[in-house]
């Protein structure tokens, strides 16, 4: 997986998606999901550092069946919140 982090004013984004679907746009009617280098590449990490890091986060993106059952396992996000593009799954985190 790849994890990028985002400092930002209201805390900290973090990005994870599957290596594989790096560059790559998926499309399904009005849905879309663009997986830029820019945003999602960062450094290869294990399960472990991902855990870490959003341990840390205030708002995340996950895409890929990896990064997603790393969240879902881990507690971060629930199944029942995530949606499929293309058959791609995305979900959003956000802590208050």
């Amino acid at each position: 997986m790849y994890i990028k982090e985002h400092n930002l004013d209201s805390g900290l984004m973090v990005a994870v998606c599957d290596t594989e679907l790096i560059g790559k746009r998926f499309v399904d009617g009005n849905l879309k999901l663009k997986i830029t280098e820019g945003f999602y590449k960062g450094d290869e990490a294990t399960e472990r550092e991902v855990i870490a890091s959003l341990k840390h986060a205030t708002i995340a993106n996950l895409v890929g069946k990896r990064a997603i059952k790393c969240a879902v396992d881990n507690n971060f996000i629930d199944d029942a919140n995530v949606i499929f593009v293309d058959g791609v799954p995305h979900a959003q985190m956000v802590k208050f």
